[in-house]
């Protein structure tokens, strides 16, 4: 019997005992399908946010928003490979040689997830991430705070450790919505001596005039 065959025959015997679907549509069968994964196709865009150049790859709105979240809060890692590409544009349009530094992800997630999210992208992306920052203080949850009550529930959280003075560096989460945590990240790498060049993220929540809405977030890291 030839390979294809056998791996057909293993796949369908597999979707039999652990049945996937679409992450952003419900299609059975697909982890993504072929129409949802052109939906992660990336246009990179740039908004300054304080002092930090943000670089994003997608829109967190639709199929966007659904694999995000399927990835981050429903365990499905192997989504990571699907999103690495649009990191990958985001990092590489915002500065070349820098090190790549993640958002840190806070004890309560990794007690809840069991892994990092953005530090698993970057490695899927080909990037290597380095765990220059650390969280200090525990935060509430960003989802649904308007822009002043994020920037104080997250300043101050952060400190940078193992940094030598003048290193170039990038931050790098999964979504950017008012960009308190990036200039929280940003805040502490400079205050320790490195460089800040950018910011990169695989999306961005939609710009609106109003508050953002509650449910266009994912929980924070």
């Amino acid at each position: 019997m030839s390979s294809a065959p056998v791996r057909d025959a293993l796949a369908a015997a597999l979707a039999l005992a652990f049945p996937v679907w679409c992450a952003g549509c419900d299609l059975p069968d697909a982890v993504l399908c072929p129409s949802c994964r052109e939906g992660l196709s990336s246009t990179v865009s740039v908004r300054r946010i304080d002092t930090v150049g943000v670089h994003s790859a997608l829109v967190f709105d639709g199929v966007v928003a659904r694999v995000v979240r399927a990835f981050k809060e429903d365990g499905r890692t192997a989504l990571a490979a699907a999103l690495a590409p649009a990191l990958a544009a985001a990092v590489g349009s915002c500065a070349g040689g820098a090190i790549v530094v993640p958002v840190p992800a806070s004890r309560a997630a990794m007690r809840r997830r069991g892994y990092r999210p953005v530090e698993l992208v970057c490695r899927r992306a080909g990037l290597a991430p380095e765990r220059l920052l650390q969280a200090v203080r525990p935060t509430a949850d960003q989802r649904g705070l308007p822009r002043e009550a994020r920037v104080a529930n997250i300043t101050g959280s952060m400190r940078a450790r193992d940094v030598a003075a003048g290193v170039r560096v990038v931050v790098v989460d999964d979504v950017v919505t008012t960009g308190a945590t990036l200039t929280e990240a940003a805040r502490a790498l400079r205050s320790a001596g490195a460089v800040v060049v950018g910011a990169a993220t695989i999306a961005a929540t939609p710009r609106r005039r109003h508050a953002v809405r509650s449910d266009t977030s994912v929980p924070a890291q």
